[in-house]
Formats: structure tokens, C-alpha cells, sequence
């Protein structure tokens, strides 16, 4: 008998839903997209109102080859990608690729926002047809994606180096890095002093309090001269309690999470970076066995809704009594409202089901599986117990014409912080309660403090994500790669958890703001979001939105001059050419930025440098090897290039020639060649000098150390837990 065909994504769904759905269906995936746009040409034909040209994943052939195997002999299909506009063009694509193997079959949309059985096997009782307005807007942004990286990237090759790319949405967050960084690099601290004081009675213990008001004003002494006339005034007068005053304020449970504030909490409380969180969110929605059948633990985690359902409230309001007493309970289901501009296309992040304690799962899950788990788990029952109550405490104290204030507090209800532990009520000074109003304090001391303005702070992973979302710059579904792009391009860097702006970055972001800045800002592209949504709503034409944005771009980028915007990146030195004596300049060239003579042509002098602890720029002197030119007979050295160091001739640029620079390992499958670094699309690796004749390849650096456990010749270097070592590629042993 036909089985019916499921298409989902990922293996990992598949074997989680092949055990929900029985012996009449047939569940596989498809491994993320079958097709998208060629990887060498644009794809798009704009002469043609934008026709798209997509093509077959060639990596996935055998997938191919058993999808369509599979939909031959299925009595019907439903496919079943991920419930958002991603994930519909996937189903789409699926029906494309399928076209003549589905011919005449029934082909359903299958929707779920979970991967449980219940929630599975009714969506495969409900299903729908594909979605094409979503289909649509999801074209349009990858066409739209597409078009921004092919036609402004070739600019920046011109005026920086080749191989940079733009990106429509990666170039707006790189602007804010950088305008975060000018704004650092401008910053003039202004001087400001803060008085405090320490006061007390008898045995009573001391409280700090901070000067409020000086002779009826707001105390705001800008220098020690006023800190002394202030303390001039008051250094002989009593100090007195004149009033306290004694108020309550609730602190409401957060929202439960949505992809933007689960990554940043995440990066907060757990340490995880955004793409981190997202990939172990990942197995966590898609299943994690349990004893012995596989299930979703939480829903979707691409989402901008904090929508509850109903039958997921209530089992929480059925476990809360249990777990924290009928006294923790919100007397009625709290409920959210979503920020205008949502999608609520699906519910908010939440546990799968609420009676899964993260405790009693623990031992099913890796250590990060938990941690997260734990954190989702938490927020979300904490959205149905009560405020935390904290009971606040002014004592204004009287000191001459001085006014001091100290603020304290505590905890009346711990409400939902019983639950939510990653909640920190915060109560100021422990004033205690033998303090009353018109007590004289015998105890004191006064603390003037010296201190400076700070700049604003460099982004951070959680607050650049907030920064996004509240310029609307991206979807849910976007933040994570939005930030490992501008990374992994090296424009920026992740320091001390906080996003410093590179000199690449800085380069190609002032080119981009110079050329583009109507294009490449927030409110332009925030815009761009608000008719991607319109698409999917169906209240715009897709290929109208590319027509508009199109031409807005080519406007500007027919105004370009290359050739100004390279000139405007050349940096002036203080450091003179050992040649001519002229000033010294930075330019970008094709392996980086290098020391040039103001002079060129004139004078082709050109070295490396290095800034030095004062940021005083150092000619770097090549490395000189004993060995000899084969073309000029000058001395061979060692220089950077942008793909590493490389051997050249001392009498560049008279004499260009220049050759791998080998790693003094023999290459282990022919034995002739030795082994180099080399460059491709995907980054650094290392091959044989006798390619194509030799194939051999590694990701990981061969080193010239022999392995102490079975002698081979060389070891690699790899990352493990953060750190290099050297590991044997033949027996695995590490070097101590």
C-alpha cells in the first residue's frame, strides 16, 4: 500500500516525526534548501521585471535523487518546513524541484509550532496550501540581498580590496558599530563630584546616603572648589533625620521570551553568543530523546510574537500551586501585548509542556541544553505568579543647608522571582528599622568622590540585538547571522564581550555612509522590512518593492567616484620616507593596508607596519632569508599578505617575484611537495606544492613536530575547547 510522503528539514525532525505519525507515512528530509540562486552568476534577470533564475543544490544530488524517489511511489505529500517565510519558500521550492514526480498528487502545507505528537499529527489533519505571499516576500529579500552584494560589493574591491562584500542589513549594523566607535574615539570626559556620607546612632548600623540638595538647589558640585565650599558650610552642623518616607513598588514578571530577548538573556545570564543560543534552541525544538522516544521540548524559536496559548497557560496555572504554593498564583491568566510591527505569526517561546521540569530532564540533556531549557522554562512559568513585592525606604537626612537621601528596601513578596532566578530585585542601603524621623546621628563621615563622564558604551551581543529590534532593522530570524557576518568579514570584533570596530570595518563603512548613506541607514531599511511584511500580508507586489529599491540604489550608485573614495581612505603619518625624505601614508591595498610614500609615483617606496604601544606607527622590516632571487639574484624575504605571510623579493617593485611560503612539513600523501597556506571562498587551508598533481588538503595548520607516540612527521593544530593544540592526525595523540 502507497505511504504518504513528509518532507520536513532536518534528519533530526525526522526521526522525531517518523515516530508521531505511524507506518502510513513515510518522513525525510531535505537537508534546508534545495535550490536557491546560482553561487557564481546573479540569478536575476532585471531587464525581465526581475525573473529569478534558481538552480539545483548540486551538494545535495543524493537527497535529490531520493526525494524524488520517494514522491514517485507516495500517495500524496505534505511538507512540512519551518512555519515562517523561510520555511514556506523551502516548501515552495520543494513543489518546484518535485514538479513532475508530484504530478497529479495532492501536495499539502503542513504547519506546527512544536514537535510534539498532539501538535504534529493535528497539523497533518489540518493542512493548508502554501502561503505564496510569504513565498514572495522571502524571494524578495533574498533577490533584494542578492542585487545589494553583487553590484555595490565590486565598488568597494575598487576602493579597498577585492573579496569585501556589502550586505543590505550586515552594512546597517556595521554602521552602528562604527558611529558607536567615532563617538568613543571623540568623547571628551567632563569632571563631576558626587558627596556621600556614611551616617549612624549609637550601635545602630551605619547607612550611605548621597548629597541631594546644597542651600535649596539641586546639588551638582562640578569641581573640588565646590565640593569645599559645600563642605565648608556644613562641616560644624548636626546632621538629623527630617523625614522617612516609606512606599511599596511591584515588579511584574517579564513577557515570555521571543528570539531577540531570548538571545539576549541568553548572552546575559549564560554567557551564549547569539549563533550559539539559536543552534541549541534548535535541537531543543526539534527533539531530544527522553528515555526512549524523541520529542520538542520547546516551540519555535524564531519568533516575534508573546502570544500564550490558552491550553499552555493553564497547565502552568495547574503546576505553579504545586511547585510554589496556591499563595504564588496571579488570580487571573496574565497575558501579553505584542510591539507594533509584530508578526504574531506564532506563539511565544515556551516549554512544549510546562510539567517537564528542567531538573527532572537534566540527565537527557548536554550541560548548554539545560542552561537554556532552565532559562525558557522559568521565564515562562513565571509569567503566571504574582508581582515580587519590595517595600521601599527614604530617609532624608538634614545636615546644615545640605540634604542627604539614602534609598533601601525589602523583599515583602518574592512573587515570580521564587521562579524566575535570573531576576535581581534591587534594594539599596539595609536601613534598619530603628531609624526614626528627628533622630540626631552621632556617626558620620562625608566621602566627596572625584569622577568623570564615560562615553557611551560599546555594543555588547544583547544590547546591539535590542538596538536592532528597536530600529526594526531584521526579523527574529536574522539577528544571529547578522552579527557572525560582520565578524567572520573581520570588520568588527568581539572583545571582552563587547563589539570593537576594525580598521576594515571602519574603511568599508565610511566608503558605504559616503556613497549610500540614504540607503544604508536605519530608517531605510527598516522601511525595507515594513514591505517585506506587506508581501506577506499580500498588500504589496514583490516584484514592484525590487523595482523601487532597485532604482534607488542605481541613482546612487551612478554617482560614485571610485576613484575619490579610495583618496578619501589614504591616512596621513608624521612618520618620512627612508627613500625621499616626504611624508608617509596609509593605503589600502590588496593584501591589507601598507605604508606608501606621499610622493608615489615618484617614489615606490612601500613597507609593512606595526603601531606601537604610544600608536606610533613602525616601519616593519621584512624577515631576510639566505637564499637569493631566481630572477634579480637580490635576498628573498618574508612579508604579510592578506592570506598570510608569503616569500618576495627584497627589490620589490622592481622585481615581482614571490612564492608560497611552505610550513617545513613534507606532504604526507606524495612525498614530494611540501605543505602551504592557501585561500579559497571559505577561508584559510592548507595544501600541497604539487597541486593538481597532489590533492592533498586540511583545515587544520600541519607543524613541523613529530608525534611522541607513533612518529609521524608532523602534528595539527586545533581548536579544542577554546584553545590550539597540537594533535596527531594519525593516532590523535596531543603534544604536552
Amino acid at each position: 500500500m502507497a505511504k504518504s510522503l513528509l518532507i520536513v528539514e532536518s534528519p533530526a525532525k525526522s526521526k522525531t516525526i517518523s515516530k508521531f505519525l505511524g507506518s502510513n507515512f513515510k518522513v525525510e528530509s531535505s537537508m534546508g534548501h534545495i535550490r536557491d540562486l546560482p553561487k557564481s552568476k546573479l540569478g536575476v534577470d532585471v531587464e525581465q521585471n526581475f525573473e529569478v533564475k534558481y538552480v539545483n543544490d548540486r551538494s545535495k544530488a543524493k537527497i535529490t535523487k531520493k526525494l524524488k524517489d520517494a514522491a514517485k511511489t507516495a500517495k500524496d505529500i505534505y511538507l512540512a518546513a519551518d512555519p515562517d517565510r523561510e520555511g514556506e519558500a523551502i516548501a515552495w521550492h520543494l513543489t518546484e524541484l518535485l514538479k513532475k514526480e508530484i504530478k497529479d498528487k495532492p501536495v499539502y502545507r503542513v504547519v506546527f509550532n512544536e514537535i510534539t505528537q498532539k501538535a504534529v499529527q493535528k497539523a497533518v489533519s489540518e493542512p493548508v496550501d502554501i502561503d505564496m505571499n510569504m513565498v514572495n516576500s522571502q524571494q524578495a529579500r533574498r533577490v533584494l540581498d542578492r542585487l545589494v552584494g553583487y553590484e555595490i560589493s565590486p565598488l568597494i574591491w575598487r576602493v579597498i580590496y577585492y573579496g569585501l562584500s556589502a550586505g543590505r542589513v550586515q552594512s546597517v549594523a556595521l554602521r552602528m558599530v562604527c558611529e558607536r566607535e567615532e563617538l568613543i574615539k571623540a568623547f571628551v570626559p567632563q569632571e563631576f563630584w558626587e558627596v556621600f556620607g556614611n551616617f549612624g546612632k549609637g550601635k545602630t548600623p551605619i547607612f550611605k546616603a548621597k548629597l541631594t540638595e546644597f542651600a535649596g538647589e539641586k546639588a551638582d558640585p562640578k569641581c573640588k572648589d565646590d565640593v569645599d565650599k559645600i563642605l565648608g558650610a556644613i562641616s560644624d552642623k548636626e546632621s538629623n533625620i527630617l523625614d522617612i518616607e516609606q512606599s511599596q513598588r511591584k515588579t511584574n514578571p517579564y513577557p515570555p521570551f521571543i528570539t531577540s530577548t531570548l538571545q539576549r538573556a541568553a548572552s546575559t545570564y549564560l554567557g551564549f553568543s547569539a549563533k550559539r543560543t539559536m543552534g541549541v534552541a534548535q535541537k531543543l525544538y526539534e527533539g531530544i530523546v527522553l528515555e526512549k522516544d524523541s520529542t520538542g521540548l520547546i516551540t519555535y524559536m524564531r519568533t516575534d510574537s508573546v502570544r500564550m496559548s490558552d491550553e499552555a497557560v493553564q497547565a502552568t496555572r495547574g503546576l505553579i500551586p504545586e511547585l510554589y504554593g496556591k499563595q504564588a498564583l496571579e488570580p487571573k491568566p496574565r497575558h501579553y501585548k505584542g510591539k507594533k510591527g509584530a508578526q504574531d505569526a506564532h506563539e511565544a517561546i515556551r516549554p512544549t509542556d510546562v510539567s517537564r521540569t528542567p531538573e527532572s530532564i537534566k540527565k537527557f540533556l548536554t550541560s548548554e541544553q539545560f542552561k537554556l531549557y532552565n532559562l525558557i522554562w522559568q521565564r515562562f512559568v513565571a509569567t503566571q505568579m504574582k508581582a515580587a513585592v519590595v517595600v521601599s525606604k527614604k530617609v532624608i537626612i538634614g545636615k546644615g543647608d545640605a540634604v542627604f537621601e539614602a534609598i533601601g528596601g525589602s523583599v515583602k513578596d518574592a512573587g515570580f522571582t521564587a521562579c524566575y532566578s535570573f531576576t535581581k530585585l534591587a534594594l539599596g542601603e539595609n536601613i534598619s528599622a530603628d531609624y526614626e524621623k528627628g533622630d540626631f546621628l552621632d556617626k558620620e563621615e562625608i566621602l566627596p568622590e572625584q569622577k568623570f563622564t564615560k562615553p557611551p558604551a560599546r555594543y555588547s551581543e544583547s544590547s546591539l540585538i535590542k538596538e536592532l529590534e528597536a530600529q526594526g532593522i531584521g526579523r527574529p530570524s536574522t539577528y544571529a547571522s547578522i552579527l557572525s557576518t560582520i565578524q567572520e568579514r573581520g570588520y568588527v570584533q568581539l572583545s571582552e564581550k563587547r563589539f570593537y570596530a576594525l580598521e576594515l570595518g571602519m574603511a568599508v563603512n565610511k566608503f558605504l555612509v559616503g556613497s549610500f548613506d540614504s540607503f544604508f541607514n536605519t530608517e531605510f531599511t527598516s522601511g525595507m522590512e515594513s514591505d517585506l511584511d506587506d508581501i506577506s500580508d499580500g498588500k504589496l507586489d514583490w516584484k514592484k518593492f525590487l523595482a523601487v529599491y532597485y532604482q534607488e540604489m542605481h541613482k546612487l550608485m551612478d554617482k560614485v567616484d571610485t576613484g575619490k573614495a579610495k583618496e578619501s581612505l589614504v591616512k596621513k603619518t608624521r612618520k618620512k620616507c627612508p627613500k625621499c625624505g616626504k611624508y608617509l601614508v596609509i593605503k589600502w591595498g590588496r593584501n591589507g593596508q601598507f605604508l606608501t610614500c606621499s610622493d608615489y609615483p615618484k617614489c615606490k617606496f612601500s613597507a609593512d607596519f606595526t603601531t606601537n604601544a604610544k600608536g606610533q606607527i613602525e616601519i616593519e622590516k621584512p624577515k631576510v632569508l639566505d637564499e637569493k632571487c631566481p630572477e634579480c639574484g637580490k635576498d628573498l624575504t618574508i612579508k604579510k599578505g592578506r592570506f598570510g605571510e608569503f616569500v618576495a623579493c627584497s627589490g620589490y617593485p622592481d622585481c615581482k617575484f614571490s612564492k608560497p611560503l611552505t610550513l617545513g612539513v613534507k606532504c604526507p600523501e606524495c612525498g614530494k611537495g611540501e605543505i602551504i597556506q592557501k585561500m579559497s571562498k571559505r577561508g584559510i587551508f592548507y595544501a600541497c606544492t604539487e597541486y593538481p598533481a597532489c590533492k592533498f588538503a586540511t583545515n587544520n595548520k600541519p607543524v613541523p613536530i613529530a608525534c611522541p607516540s607513533c612518529g609521524n612527521p608532523y602534528m595539527e593544530l586545533r581548536n579544542k575547547k577554546g584553545k590550539q593544540v597540537k594533535v596527531c592526525p594519525k593516532c590523535g595523540q596531543e603534544a604536552m
